[in-house]
């Protein structure tokens, strides 16, 4: 068993530096932190990307296979806790590896239907629930400019406000680098006409 084992690549491919050393990361605490030993020992990830969010901060992203994103949720919290240790400076995002298919064409010779899953609308949301995931989205808006630009605001659950307050802007810039799409994350103001 070494750390490779833990990236999932296409045959002929070969891991960079950063992937190389998050594998070596969640390695040594599959062997070290008894309690995540289990939980950790079928995990992979197919790739990880460093991306720049401005003010000379920086995010890792890992993006792991569908089926095993359930998995790693289970372990998230922690996962990203010990991985933020190790790579002080940089916030570590989970998003799973997910595929766009095209709309079929007049030409193309499509015998099955496009599932709606591999849709762009369908995977650009599941990606939104990724970035976010220890809490929930509760409202979305799309605001449209007069300029014609759009701008979706996400409001996340209120209990997770203490805990992902400072995480905000990564989760923007990142889904701005992953889709192009400007989106702000906020906390809905509590009403106090109850």
């Amino acid at each position: 068993m070494s750390a490779r084992t833990k990236i999932v690549k296409p045959i002929g491919q070969e891991p960079d530096e950063l992937e190389l050393q998050v594998a070596q990361s969640i390695f040594d605490l599959e062997n070290s932190v008894a309690e995540l030993k289990a939980d950790l020992r079928g995990l992979q990830f197919s790739s990880a990307k460093e991306v720049e969010i401005g003010h000379g901060k920086k995010a890792i992203i890992l993006f792991v296979p569908v089926p095993l994103l359930k998995q790693f949720h289970k372990v998230q919290a922690r996962l990203v806790r010990e991985l933020e240790k190790k790579f002080s400076d940089r916030h570590v995002l989970l998003v799973a590896q997910r595929r766009i298919m095209r709309k079929p064409t007049r030409r193309a010779r499509v015998t099955q239907m496009r599932p709606r899953s591999r849709t762009l609308t369908a995977v650009h949301e599941k990606l939104l629930e990724d970035l976010v995931f220890p809490t929930e989205i509760v409202g979305k808006r799309t605001k449209v400019r007069v300029d014609g630009s759009k701008l979706i605001k996400v409001f996340l659950d209120r209990k997770d406000h203490t805990s992902l307050e400072y995480k905000l802007d990564t989760f923007s810039a990142t889904y701005k680098k992953i889709t192009g799409k400007d989106v702000v994350f906020e906390f809905p103001v509590a009403s106090s006409q109850e």
